[in-house]
């Protein structure tokens, strides 16, 4: 992903990539059970999704000892690259947190843009307090061995109904996480910014008294409105 295409989508709220995304054919791009770990906090990330993925837990692998192992967690950390954002599978598991504070840490030393999962964290005034933006369903005290079993990274995986393959790129504000199809970007992108021109023009007109029909969703005499303002530098 260029700089010119990630500070576009600095400026699109997922509200709005969903709605582009619907009407490109794709339904399934929120990522469910991913909020920010500091409820109210908009901060948006964007990157291309680095992947991890995890099963549910077998005793004789998910072992303590198994956090030493070359296909570890730790492991998969020191092959993110800054900029990329983690995307977690843990299958929607609340029983157990998938990363700690020193993991998030690590991470963020190492420039990542943040963490998105369905699953949890654990440590979470730790992991508040490595300023990694962490989008999950929230914290717990377990391990993730209590329930979880580590099983690769940078593969396809599925995470909160959405299939999200290696260099999708990922978008997550105060709504949630979107996943775009890497192959979609640039058209998604080009849509997305203007439509957020147009909500904001039209949010202008609400301002003004304006009733909603033929305003949103815009018909031809409002959008003939809109294009003559764009072109006067009023929108």
């Amino acid at each position: 992903m260029d700089s010119a295409t990630r500070q576009a989508l600095l400026g699109v709220t997922t509200a709005t990539l969903t709605t582009v995304l619907l009407k490109k054919g794709v339904r399934f791009c929120h990522i469910a059970g991913a909020r920010p770990l500091v409820p109210g906090n908009f901060t948006r990330i964007v990157g291309p999704a680095f992947t991890l993925r995890f099963t549910p837990t077998r005793e004789d692998l998910a072992t303590v000892e198994s956090w030493s192992s070359p296909r570890s967690t730790r492991a998969a950390i020191e092959d993110m690259p800054a900029g990329c954002v983690a995307v977690g599978d843990a299958m929607g598991n609340t029983a157990a947190g998938i990363f700690g504070d020193i993991l998030c840490a690590r991470m963020a030393v190492r420039g990542v843009a943040g963490l998105v999962t369905d699953g949890m964290v654990r440590d979470g005034q730790g992991v508040i307090g490595t300023g990694l933006p962490v989008y999950c369903q929230g914290y717990v005290a377990p391990a993730s061995v209590a329930a979880l079993n580590f099983v690769g990274w940078n593969e396809t995986i599925g995470c909160g109904g959405v299939t999200v393959v290696p260099g999708d790129i990922v978008v997550a504000d105060g709504d949630g996480a979107v996943v775009i199809p890497a192959a979609m970007v640039d058209a998604v992108t080009e849509a997305a910014v203007e439509q957020e021109r147009l909500e904001g023009w039209i949010m202008r007109e609400v301002g003004k008294g304006l009733a909603l029909p033929g305003l949103y969703p815009a018909n031809a005499e409002t959008k003939a409105r809109y294009e003559a303002d764009k072109a006067a530098g009023r929108a």
